[in-house]
Formats: C-alpha cells, structure tokens, sequence
C-alpha cells in the first residue's frame, strides 16, 4: 500500500493549494544555532495527509524511518525507495482496555537495545513491545496482524492514563510520560485511575518506580549524552515548559526553558524532542522545533508552518524528521 507523493499527486488525493510549510524556516537567534542547521535549509515534504503524525525513530539497519498516525492508530514507513506505505494496523488499541475510551493508536517509537520497537500505546494505556507481525491468509492478499508483548500497564495496581513518550537508559530501565491524551475527557475521565500524570522509570525488573507527579501534562522526553539528565516536555499552554531531572535523583527537578508567552502566539506546544551527541537539544515547540544549547539558551527555530508534535533522527544523524501536524517533513543538519 504505497502513499508516495507522486501517486498521490497522480491519483489526484493531494490538494495543489500553496503549502503552509516554510520556505525560508530557519530563524536563528544565536551564531551557534549554524553549528546545528544551515540558514538555507529547506524542509522537505515527504508525506502528508495524517490525522495527527507522531513518533518518528530510524529503524536500525534500514534507517527507514517509522511513525505514528495517532487517531488513525497505525504505524507508517517511510523509505527513500518505496515512499511510504502502512506497517502497523492496529498500533495501540488492540481492546486490550474494554473500558471506553479514545482508541487511539501508539505515540511515542523507540528501538530498545535488542533492537525491538517499543510502543507507548494511548489506547491500550500500556507500553509495549511488538513481538511479532503474524500473516493471516486472505482470498484477496495476505492479512498482516502485530502482536504485542506488555512491558507495563499498572502503576501501584492502577492503570495507567494513556502512555505517551518512552526513552531507554543504557542499564536497560525505561522513562517515560503518561498525560491523559489517550482518555475521553482527559484528567475529567471516568476511566482515569491515576490523580496525576506521572513521569515513570522501568527497571529491568519490571518494578515501576514514580519520578515526578508535578506535570501537568508531561509529554516528550529525552536523555542526555551522558545519560545523568533527563529532559521533560510539558504540553500545557497554561506552561508551556521544558523540565530537567537528575536520573540519580541526586537533586530537584530544574526549570530548563519557559515557553509559555509564546504559546500564546504561536501554534504548537512543547512536545517530542531529541538530544545530539553535541548535547544540543531539537525540541518541539510554539512555531516549530526549538534548538537549545546544554546551557539551556534558545539558539533559533526551525519554523514548520504547523505545529510540530515530534521529531526523530537518521541513523547517520545528518536529517531531523520532522511530524508536523498532517506531515511527515525531514532538514539536513550539520554534520
């Protein structure tokens, strides 16, 4: 099942209307913001047409590169060969959760260290890993049906919100954030357990261990190259903020950058983000994806025209992906 932009054009599927996304979308702040991203990078449109594309990781060997159609729930793949075509359907609400809620899909995508996908399911208010895809025969083409393995769904015998972002620690723990996006009326929900939305870490053990209960809205989340910080993004326009936690827990969490005034302004919120070797971090936010030094000082922004709701690197780390609203995008970077 092919959506590459040219049969899609063909097909007559895509609108020729002038395209919101930037052509000059680099606005640099800071002379450091070239180390990052050149003033005359151009986004490239790969794919549009998504409910509300999320998550995008690099697939190990392939460099492919996955991401979520959130309300749609399923799992596209991008290749610069084949264009894009579906990978999985169901990709987070399976019924696993008979409670009603939302049904949506995964958000968040990552490869572990043995190299599986691991799922922050909103619907299924799990996370997981895909076992496998198991073919179903069909008189007309085969049938492709994932199978998923629960990594956690419970914390203190209260199921989770809506799992949404997920980062893994070199000593095979997880962190990850749990809103309650994936829930009919949020945190008003029927079927909200939990009073908070909590900031997690999965030991290798399966123990769930509470980082933080302070968010509002916690969302996107990343390590630092040294692994002694974690980054949190909080998606709430009320603060609109990115947070920075000492995985020891050796000291309080620190306020790393406020983004609220211009929230007010501009379309987005802080949500997915990524840290390069360098320690500068791609985060997105209102206007587009924020570049931020280690310091913490704004740098520029790449400006997408749409909010931006996540952001994920290439194997070689030379393109950022980019999920924008109803588009898949990518820019060259500096390396």
């Amino acid at each position: 099942m092919s959506l590459s932009l040219f049969g899609l054009f063909a097909a007559g599927l895509l609108a020729t209307t002038a395209s919101p996304i930037p052509a000059a979308p680099v606005k640099t702040l800071h002379p450091e913001m070239q180390q990052i991203v050149a003033k005359d990078a151009q986004l490239e449109i790969l794919a549009e047409g998504f409910r509300w594309a999320e998550g995008p990781v690099a697939e190990p060997g392939s460099g492919d590169i996955l991401f979520s159609d959130v309300p749609a729930n399923k799992v596209w793949r991008y290749s610069e060969k084949n264009g894009v075509s579906l990978y999985l359907s169901p990709s987070g609400y399976t019924a696993l959760d008979q409670q009603p809620n939302l049904k949506e899909g995964a958000n968040g995508l990552i490869f572990n260290s043995k190299q599986q996908l691991v799922l922050a399911q909103h619907g299924d208010r799990r996370l997981a890993i895909l076992e496998k895809i198991a073919t179903a025969d069909n008189k007309q083409q085969p049938v492709r049906k994932p199978q998923y393995q629960t990594l956690t769904s419970h914390f203190e015998q209260h199921q989770f919100n809506s799992p949404n972002d997920v980062v893994q620690h070199s000593d095979q723990s997880y962190f990850f954030t749990d809103p309650p996006y994936g829930l009919k009326d949020g945190d008003q929900s029927a079927q909200k357990q939990l009073k908070f939305n909590g900031v997690y870490r999965l030991d290798p053990q399966g123990k769930v261990q509470l980082i933080s209960d302070a968010l509002s809205r916690p969302n996107g989340l990343a390590l630092s190259p040294d692994e002694k910080w974690l980054y949190v993004a909080n998606s709430d326009p009320a603060t609109a903020q990115w947070w920075k936690f000492a995985v020891d827990g050796s000291s309080e969490p620190t306020l790393f950058f406020d983004a609220t005034a211009a929230a007010k302004t501009q379309s987005g919120l802080p949500d997915g983000l990524k840290v390069l070797p360098s320690g500068h971090l791609l985060a997105t936010g209102p206007g587009g994806v924020w570049v931020f030094s280690a310091a913490g000082k704004h740098l520029g922004t790449i400006e997408t025209g749409v909010a931006a709701a996540n952001v994920g690197l290439s194997l070689d780390l030379k393109y950022l992906y980019i999920t924008a609203s109803s588009y898949l995008l990518r820019i060259r970077l500096q390396h």
